[in-house]
């Protein structure tokens, strides 16, 4: 596939999840399209379990999409561009130590936990896994994504200086991740 195919299919996916949610669960917009993808996934899995050709077919696709262009040269820069979107910068000026701590120590710091309780979890259970696979795990999952927060904070009434704290944590930890 694509990218714009790639592109394409997921901001389909994306609406179609997005209508879903407003007509029937009303839940918050990001919450629902987490909870309808999860749907999504555990429905392919099934679908696998009882057709395996459509499960070789799946594979078949996942292969030949470049992850690197899709997500590095891709989605990143539209995700960063949303993000920024919403920056003031006279303020994340005013709060850049907080920023830059919470960016570059806070995602060190998190890769790190998370790289060992991996490893640790991984030994427990039997999975001899090298450690360095363990710190990629960690670094692909420790920068946040504050959708769902900024949205509780902002509907809650949260200071306006903690808002503008992670929204801005938020643009530079994916950096830092990669």
């Amino acid at each position: 596939m694509t990218l714009f195919e790639i592109s394409a299919l997921l901001v389909t996916l994306a609406a179609v999840f997005s209508y879903f949610n407003h007509r029937y669960l009303r839940l918050p917009t990001t919450i629902g399209l987490m909870v309808l993808a999860l749907v999504l996934s555990l429905g392919l899995i099934a679908v696998a379990r009882f057709f395996p050709a459509a499960q070789a077919e799946a594979e078949r696709l996942l292969r030949s999409i470049d992850f690197e262009a899709v997500l590095l040269h891709g989605m990143l820069g539209f995700l960063l561009f949303a993000g920024a979107l919403h920056v003031n910068l006279g303020e994340l000026r005013r709060q850049w130590l907080v920023v830059l701590s919470l960016a570059t120590l806070g995602v060190f710091i998190s890769t790190a936990l998370v790289a060992c309780l991996a490893y640790l979890a991984l030994r427990w259970l039997g999975i001899d896994l090298e450690f360095v696979y363990c710190l990629l795990f960690g670094a692909l999952i420790s920068p946040t994504d504050p959708i769902a927060v900024l949205a509780i904070l902002k509907s809650q009434g949260a200071p306006h200086d903690l808002q503008t704290q992670i929204t801005g944590e938020s643009l530079f930890n994916d950096g830092v991740g990669v």
